[in-house]
């Protein structure tokens, strides 16, 4: 069979190494298979079909440095994936049973325990069976946390399974936002992270888990590991099985290009998602790790998890060009060719890792990659912001209490300072928060929408402030005092401690609505609403980053931190804390209602970048534009940008439907709600729909995007001088962050990137 495109060139900067112990791993896992009844007699692999994927191989190329018993361990489990992967198969995915699939993945569970005292239940199958042996070899030596963590991308890994099953059913292809996504939650990627914790003695420390850093980490190496298997898989996985979840069939689609160009794509974005992991890595973790105060032994396991990543990242290169399991063949030829110049006597057997060297990975497509992140003119004329024809299908209701609200508010707002510097009144009303808040909350009481309004002014006030103040001169731990100054100003313990903190105008008006909307709540919400408004005002230290760079990010980070920085997540917690009482917090973690709040979320934050790109590129020198980065990624112009995210607003607007009409009646249905439950569920649907009609209303009637306003001064004022944050350690940290900091490059102040 012919190949249905040529392989790109890849991005691979770090050259494989070969574990030493391959051949007791392949001994052992043929072992373990046999005597897991994988093999002979499974209806599913021969020993030939072990042999031929050669799966030691695949762990002794990305866990080179561990010794014989960890990479016999891991080996095993990774036979035990990949034959889990070829038993639903055959058992579930060509026969469609979705429900006999379900009932197979929610017993796997168990298997699992956290304590190995609670014990497993008894294994009816092979996939059961070698789950409840490794567990049982593995957890002894890791952490309660990490248990935990590895466990939940386990049952995500299994999990994918129903979710491809499902697409499949409908004969549905996913957009490339809900594949990304989906992808990175359910594929084996960060399955394989927690294993590169255990073989390379890196279990990341409890003080950084949750952190930025280390999620963009692990999030841009599972993207690169998936979008890489993608680029392999494609013709096994989608001619021969009937595949719909592969990154080129997604941009095919969505893109309506050529097999040929879709792959080339889907590389661009594996080598952006590798340049991602490099920025990361070296910009972000090692002010991390001397702001959460980490002792050397820590720093030095976070050094080893990121070195873990880069060798699993060459060695699962290395594998899959040699594997029999994947469309290799003119890979191998290319590799072979380059062997033989290159002379396998001085480089070893079989010129491990000559794929690294290829000059092409380092310069050509890849650098020019590097180089369009950072070579972006600001300032640059663009002329007046492009409008699609939006797809609106959700009806518009203004609140009757409008007028009045917006009266009270920009009184609120005078009175708390935040007319005084970079604001005035005329701006204030120009922009028309109100509007916005009348839009999205049309039920609301005159006293929660005003309190609406006020919420809306302070964070955009804050929004156009932190760029103004701490973006022109790169102040960057200023900002990040600031930032937990606002934090302290949202006690959940005492909701109205915040007052006596509050110093400047930002600050006051912060603490004022913070206490008028929390002191209500139940500590459970106060807490929600505090790590909603928390996750905003982190992600603004991340804009910030990058404008210190002069970067423009990676599209899919830029995608899902711009539903931080948009506060779509605040939002979405106060809307949220209505529906407490009648629905469980644990419906809102489910896949179901994070994809059908993300595609919402989506929508509402591409209309801002849709309307504020004359505002942002041309006026402000801003770099956190979906447009921008699209051109930027896809080297197109502004029309022909603007028409790619047109198309994506699209498919998310499509996304959302999918998920209201489909999966949400199996939410309700697994949930068991009754009929006020259904009832509640319905009414916060009904409020994304509001959110985003309103959204759109109050950005056509906004005077804060069109040229003729743009050019009349609705701009904020510039901040002459800001006196700078102090207090015990201050300098020092300054002193640090300048010596772990790149050189800033010089560039006009940037603005608002959430409104």
């Amino acid at each position: 069979m012919s190949q249905p495109f040529v392989l790109p060139d890849f991005y691979m900067p770090y050259p494989a190494r070969l574990n030493p112990h391959l051949e007791a791993a392949r001994t052992h896992s043929r072992a373990w298979a046999r005597e897991m009844g994988m093999l002979e007699g499974s209806g599913i692999w021969e020993q030939s079909d072990l042999d031929a994927h050669d799966y030691a191989l695949l762990c002794s190329y990305t866990h080179p440095d561990c010794d014989a018993d960890a990479l016999s361990l891991v080996t095993d489990w990774y036979v035990w994936v990949f034959f889990f992967d070829d038993h639903f198969l055959e058992a579930f995915k060509r026969t469609l049973d979705r429900d006999g699939g379900r009932k197979y993945l929610e017993r796997l569970a168990a298997f699992m325990p956290m304590d190995l005292a609670d014990g497993f239940p008894e294994p009816v199958n092979q996939v059961e069976k070698g789950l409840a042996d490794l567990w049982a070899r593995t957890v002894p030596s890791m952490s309660y946390g990490w248990r935990e963590r590895f466990a939940e991308s386990t049952r995500n890994l299994l999990n994918e399974s129903m979710w491809e099953l499902v697409n499949i059913n409908e004969g549905r292809i996913a957009n490339p936002v809900e594949y990304i996504e989906m992808r990175r939650k359910v594929g084996g990627a960060p399955w394989s992270a927690g294993l590169v914790e255990y073989a390379a003695d890196a279990e990341i420390p409890h003080a950084v888990a949750g952190s930025r850093p280390l999620r963009v980490l692990t999030d841009a190496f599972a993207d690169s590991v998936h979008l890489r298997n993608d680029l392999f898989s494609y013709q096994r996985e989608v001619e021969d099985e009937g595949e719909l979840s592969n990154g080129i069939l997604v941009l095919e689609t969505f893109l309506g290009c050529t097999t040929q160009e879709a792959a080339e794509t889907v590389n661009d974005l594996l080598t952006s998602r590798l340049q991602q992991f490099e920025n990361t890595a070296l910009t972000e973790l090692p002010p991390l790790c001397l702001e959460k105060g980490l002792d050397p032994e820590e720093c030095a396991r976070v050094a080893a998890y990121v070195k873990g990543l880069q060798d699993w990242q060459s060695g699962g290169h290395e594998w899959h060009m040699r594997s029999s399991r994947y469309m290799n063949q003119e890979a191998r030829t290319r590799t072979a060719t380059a062997d033989g110049l290159l002379g396998t006597s001085a480089l070893g057997t079989s010129a491990l890792g000559t794929s690294a060297l290829d000059i092409k990975t380092l310069f050509g497509r890849p650098a020019q990659a590097r180089l369009r992140s950072h070579a972006h003119v600001p300032m640059q004329h663009v002329g007046p912001s492009l409008l699609p024809d939006f797809a609106m299908p959700f009806p518009l209701t203004i609140s009757p209490h409008l007028a009045e609200a917006r009266d009270l508010s920009v009184a609120w707002a005078d009175r708390m300072g935040l007319l005084d510097d970079i604001w005035d009144e005329h701006k204030l009303r120009g922009y028309d928060f109100t509007l916005c808040a009348a839009g999205l909350d049309p039920d609301a009481t005159l006293e929660e929408l005003e309190l609406s309004a006020e919420w809306l002014t302070w964070g955009t006030y804050a929004d156009d402030y932190f760029p103004l103040v701490y973006g022109r001169s790169r102040d960057l731990v200023g900002a990040r005092l600031c930032v937990e100054r606002m934090l302290d100003c949202m006690d959940v313990d005492d909701p109205a401690a915040g007052a006596a903190l509050a110093a400047t105008p930002m600050e006051r008006a912060l603490a004022d609505v913070w206490v008028r909307s929390a002191a209500p709540m139940s500590p459970r919400a106060r807490g929600e609403l505090r790590r909603g408004s928390e996750v905003m005002l982190r992600s603004w230290l991340w804009e910030l980053h990058n404008q210190a760079q002069h970067r423009i990010p990676d599209p899919v980070d830029f995608i899902e931190m711009r539903r931080e920085t948009f506060g779509s997540e605040a939002t979405l917690a106060l809307s949220r804390l209505r529906h407490l009482d009648a629905l469980p917090a644990e419906l809102f973690r489910t896949g179901t209602m994070e994809a059908l709040e993300h595609a919402a979320m989506d929508y509402g934050m591409l209309i801002n970048d849709v309307f504020s790109y004359q505002k942002e590129i041309e006026f402000e020198g801003e770099v956190h534009n979906l447009v921008l980065v699209v051109e930027r990624f896809f080297g197109c112009d502004y029309p022909t940008a603007l028409g790619i995210v047109d198309d994506l607003m699209r498919s998310r607007l499509r996304q959302y439907f999918h998920v209201k009409e489909h999966e949400l009646p199996l939410l309700v249905e697994e949930f068991g709600l009754d009929r006020d439950g259904g009832a509640a569920l319905d009414a916060y649907v009904r409020e994304l729909e509001d959110w985003l009609a309103g959204i759109l209303n109050w950005h056509r009637h906004s005077r804060r995007y069109s040229e003729e306003d743009l050019r009349g001064g609705s701009l904020p004022n510039v901040v002459p001088s800001v006196l700078a944050a102090s207090g015990p350690g201050t300098d020092a940290l300054r002193l640090a962050h300048r010596m772990l900091s790149p050189a800033p490059v010089d560039r006009p102040v940037a603005g608002l990137a959430g409104a």
